[in-house]
């Protein structure tokens, strides 16, 4: 088999994430700060490592501006949710994932919020002149999906941060796609909050999230409950992280993504240098042979998005798994807006999305298959 749907998770692990995760389960397997006894302090250092690891990395305070959550969109949703501003207004992109969208939705639903969509006017992805038509006397919060799912599409996050910190708007940027591929300094580029999903680009397991905060905003809780801390209060408690990490974290994940981290770092160039290689190769071989290609050859981020004619996008990822053993994603990605922009409503596209752990033979074997497919149309 041949898997090149890493952007909805990567398939296969380091052995440093798998000897990790398995040691967690060996060795830090008590509830971290729950308890006063060693083993469940031994547990919550472990983690604090890997916050610490986290702060370090994108160039925040402390480890204590680090959120654990199951996963990116629940990081979405405490900091769209847990920072609503009633009569305000808030900007997102047309690169968003549903993650983003539905919230918006939601709380426009509700009358609390309304929301416009900047759509990119430059072929390599959003960029400030996008946004500030959008501007408004109430907006608060200005949300860039930094890489997109769909095409690969890449925000200039750094003008955009610089604006919203010039004019107090907080800027949420979701890092799904571009942590791990990108080095990404919250500071630097004036990141409020900036949201992780281990499995993708940081080859951590599945389910394991984080939203990283700056010292300037915080949201409130979403969820409610056991922090282990002020038990005997019937209130959240205000100390971070606790205030936003109800219930017990899941240390076996938060230590897979630490040693992620670290695989990734200590690999950086290595693994950036080859997706860049494939992701360039394919698409030139794509383009080649006449398809379409909706990912332009500078965003070279393991992400590239095509269709074969008028064929279904998810009839031709069909096919590629079934007779080619390939397994790519068709449909719409879960980007509706992404695909309005694109003019493939009606088709979706065919995504192919590279790991580090691919490799050049399986992309030829990739462009093998799509061939046969091509030809079979005429």
């Amino acid at each position: 088999m041949i898997y090149l749907d890493n952007s909805a998770s990567t398939y296969i692990k380091p052995k440093e994430v798998i000897k990790a995760v398995n040691d967690s389960m060996l060795s830090y397997t008590a509830n971290p700060g729950r308890s006063g006894h060693k083993a469940s302090i031994k547990t919550a250092l472990k983690v604090e490592e890997t916050r610490e690891k986290l702060a370090e990395h994108f160039n925040v305070e402390s480890g204590q501006n680090v959120i654990f959550t199951y996963n990116c969109t629940q990081a979405l949703n405490l900091a769209i949710l847990g920072s609503v501003k009633t009569g305000g207004h808030v900007i997102c992109t047309e690169n968003e994932h549903n993650s983003v969208l539905r919230p918006l939705e939601y709380l426009k639903s509700l009358g609390k919020i309304d929301y416009s969509i900047a759509y990119q006017k430059n072929k390599l992805g959003i960029t400030l002149d996008d946004i500030l038509p959008l501007i408004k006397e109430n907006t608060y919060m200005i949300i860039c999906n930094h890489i997109s799912n769909v095409n690969g599409s890449v925000a200039d996050i750094k003008n955009i941060g610089k604006y919203s910190r010039d004019h107090n708007i907080i800027f949420l940027v979701d890092g799904a796609q571009s942590c791990g591929h990108i080095k990404v300094d919250m500071k630097e580029s004036n990141i409020d909050y900036y949201t992780v999903a281990g499995h993708k680009g940081f080859y951590a397991p599945q389910s394991i999230g984080c939203l990283i905060m700056n010292d300037k905003y915080r949201p409130e809780p979403i969820t409610f409950g056991g922090t282990g801390t002020n038990s005997l209060e019937l209130y959240q408690p205000d100390i971070y992280p606790e205030r936003l990490e109800s219930g017990t974290i899941s240390t076996p994940l938060i230590i897979g993504l630490g040693a992620g981290l670290d695989f990734v770092k200590d690999n950086f160039s290595e693994i950036t240098n080859k997706i860049d290689d494939l992701t360039t190769y394919l698409n030139y071989e794509l383009t080649k042979m006449g398809l379409t290609s909706y990912t332009e050859p500078e965003n070279s981020f393991g992400v590239v998005a095509f269709n074969i004619k008028d064929l279904d996008s998810s009839e031709v990822a069909d096919i590629l798994n079934e007779k080619y053993d390939i397994c790519v994603r068709g449909g719409f990605h879960c980007a509706p807006i992404k695909h309005k922009a694109l003019g493939t409503l009606e088709q979706g596209a065919v995504r192919v999305s590279i790991s580090y752990f691919n490799t050049f033979s399986e992309i030829q074997r990739l462009i093998y298959a799509v061939k046969h497919i091509y030809k079979a149309c005429d």
